[in-house]
């Protein structure tokens, strides 16, 4: 029987599944240093034109120190867009769907090193809508269909995101169960929900699938955004947030917070290090209260440490989802950083975030005409599912027997292997 993918191409990370002898399982991909099973959905092109993918891609634009060469994320957003169809880089074009078939190839090269097989047949996933626009939501599949050929696939299918993930939790039940399903996924720049009736060993068509969809909805909050608070509460004291300095006419002032602010987003670090960024840092350190803060700061934008700092804080993060307290460490030649940081004390920076995600789940419902009564099971799929608080949600709003947690990172595309038709 012929070795089948599912691939689950997502704006942070992607993921592959493959189906073999009928059953799915997932594939490491992650190819270059690290636990992770995924790929980061991230490309560097260097000034040679030289393309760098996944964790590879962010090694290289971290060596490189932001210099010589352009960092891409997120291509999945630009999809559905019908004013971005191209990227000009060292005056060579490259179109969206270029662009996007370099990572698909990536993945197939990685499957097929892994399982021994080609893998000519894939199921792509795709979520409810990439665009509430039906023109532009054409256009988004189109693109991604013209990829997947272009990386050498020959049989393309599409799932819907939401469908693939419940599909190894639907075959547990006998066969004509139906069921009102929440699902829930986390990934890293959005949380998305979608209720759905689905029912177990249903042949459906593509379009009867998606009439089954009864609300989607989500927010702009995910894991990136977690990070983001931790380097925004624990870290950035230690790069001059609370600084005061002296203006030329003498008066106190505040450290400017749009240069701080940039630290939370680690790949805009090399857009800081400006001539205007420089002058402004030496003249407030000149006269600042803590002018080793501003030395701190002048070296991570300068030397490009955001990545290694938020790896960091990515593995404190994790360990209080399991542990009560952990420490946010990071040492390099020039910095030795060591935070603190208890779980309620995380919970607390993500207070407006939980509320977002909590208003969001309730409008999702209304949607859909139910109450939490018309849920039968929520599954909870993406890394912050972990998170206790994010569990609670759930847990409080529905009743811990009704939660289901998934594989974090593989539950879709595992899901798109099994869903071939």
């Amino acid at each position: 029987m012929q070795t089948v993918a599912g691939i689950d191409f997502g704006t942070t990370n992607s993921s592959l599944g493959v189906l073999e002898d009928g059953k799915s399982r997932a594939v490491n991909i992650c190819n270059f240093g690290s636990d992770e099973k995924t790929l980061r959905s991230a490309l560097f092109i260097d000034e040679e034109h030289e393309i760098f993918v996944g964790q590879q891609a962010i090694k290289e634009y971290v060596d490189s120190g932001g210099y010589y060469g352009r960092f891409m994320q997120s291509l999945k957003a630009f999809l559905p867009s019908q004013s971005l169809s191209e990227a000009r880089v060292y005056g060579r074009r490259y179109t969206i769907e270029h662009l996007v078939s370099l990572l698909l190839s990536e993945i197939k090269r990685l499957g097929e090193e892994s399982t021994n097989q080609p893998l000519d047949d894939v199921v792509l996933g795709r979520p409810v809508f990439f665009s509430e626009n039906e023109e532009n939501d054409r256009l988004a599949q189109k693109r991604l269909e013209d990829a997947a050929r272009r990386s050498g696939f020959k049989s393309i299918q599409f799932e819907l995101e939401p469908v693939a993930a419940t599909l190894a939790y639907l075959e547990s039940l006998p066969k004509g169960t139906e069921q009102t399903i929440l699902m829930s996924d986390f990934g890293g720049g959005t949380s998305d929900f979608t209720v759905m009736n689905l029912r177990a060993g249903a042949d459906l068509s593509f379009e009867q699938k998606r009439e089954r969809v009864l609300a989607i909805d989500g927010v702009y909050i995910g894991g990136d955004t977690f990070d983001g608070r931790l380097m925004w509460e624990k870290i950035t004291p230690n790069f001059g947030r609370y600084v005061k300095y002296k203006s030329m006419t003498g008066q106190t002032l505040d450290m400017p917070s749009n240069i701080v602010r940039t630290l939370c987003e680690w790949h805009k670090l090399p857009f800081a290090r400006t001539r205007e960024t420089q002058r402004n840092l030496r003249e407030i350190r000149m006269t600042a209260d803590h002018p080793e803060q501003i030395e701190n700061l002048e070296y991570i934008i300068w030397e490009n440490k955001g990545f290694a700092i938020f790896q960091a804080i990515e593995q404190a993060k994790k360990s209080l989802s399991s542990e009560l307290e952990s420490t946010i460490q990071f040492r390099d030649r020039q910095l030795n950083i060591s935070e603190h940081v208890t779980r309620s004390e995380f919970e607390e920076m993500l207070s407006e975030d939980i509320g977002a995600i909590t208003a969001c789940v309730k409008r999702c419902l209304q949607t859909a005409k139910l109450n939490a009564d018309g849920i039968d099971k929520v599954l909870l799929t993406g890394g912050s599912s972990y998170i206790p608080a994010i569990r609670d949600i759930f847990e409080t709003g529905f009743g811990s027997e009704k939660v289901i947690v998934l594989d974090a990172f593989t539950s879709v595309a595992q899901g798109l292997a099994l869903s071939v038709r």
